[in-house]
């Protein structure tokens, strides 16, 4: 069976137009690019995915039909506009199982010095209040960056409290640098598919099939690449 899903080529070529912060990595290695800087090659290899698990954070039913991995920055503006749009997906296809979303992280220091470490306060958040926990810290912290770098760090704790979390519990975990590791293994992950900008997602099917998504496609887009999907 092909591993690909279709992706009609006028929906690519509209997302290509708000495709996000888009590295346009060129394969000489002279240039100064945050593409080149991170060593990303210009194809994709989605069979370098992790496997989605207990560990992920995930809105909707982990068994849908289709669950779409997003790789984001917390300080990507283009991705603030895509969380936006995928909570709009899960509430349109969420709740009778044909859509899950997973997010990762892929914080470009390049571009966002902040998003390292807000990519490590969403896990400790995690850590402290689960999934509800994650996601509630998650959106709240979208909702209130200005992004592209601008958001005031000493906020990150206060986020806690306003979420319900143990507010100097969080702070115990933010210090102490134990969600780098994980930070990092998504990062690295969203390298070795080949992510040349934030968001990147991938959209897998249950029968195992995937196809990439790079870019903060509007909702619209996002209904017609899903509806194709769930016809194949």
């Amino acid at each position: 069976m092909d591993k690909n899903l279709y992706i009609p080529v006028a929906i690519l070529v509209a997302g290509g137009l708000i495709a996000g912060a888009l590295f346009m990595s060129r394969s000489d290695n002279t240039s100064e690019n945050a593409g080149n800087n991170l060593g990303v090659e210009e194809t994709q290899s989605l069979d370098n995915i992790r496997p989605v698990d207990g560990t992920d954070h995930i809105l909707g039913d982990p068994n849908a039909d289709i669950v779409i991995v997003e790789y984001s920055d917390t300080e990507c503006p283009f991705c603030k506009r895509f969380h936006e749009t995928m909570h709009q997906v899960i509430d349109a296809y969420g709740a009778d199982g044909k859509v899950a979303w997973v997010y990762r992280h892929y914080p470009i220091p390049q571009l966002h010095s902040k998003a390292p470490k807000q990519a490590e306060a969403l896990e400790c958040a995690a850590q402290i209040g689960g999934n509800d926990g994650f996601w509630k810290y998650t959106d709240r912290l979208y909702e209130i960056t200005p992004s592209n770098n601008g958001l005031d760090m000493t906020l990150l704790p206060q986020i806690a409290g306003e979420v319900g979390l143990d507010k100097a519990a969080f702070e115990a975990c933010l210090n102490s640098g134990e969600m780098q590791a994980r930070v990092t293994e998504d990062f690295e992950n969203a390298v070795a598919l080949g992510a040349r900008g934030t968001p990147t997602s991938v959209i897998i099917a249950k029968d195992g099939r995937t196809a990439l998504i790079p870019g903060a496609y509007p909702y619209e887009n996002m209904v017609t690449i899903i509806e194709e999907a769930l016809k194949q």
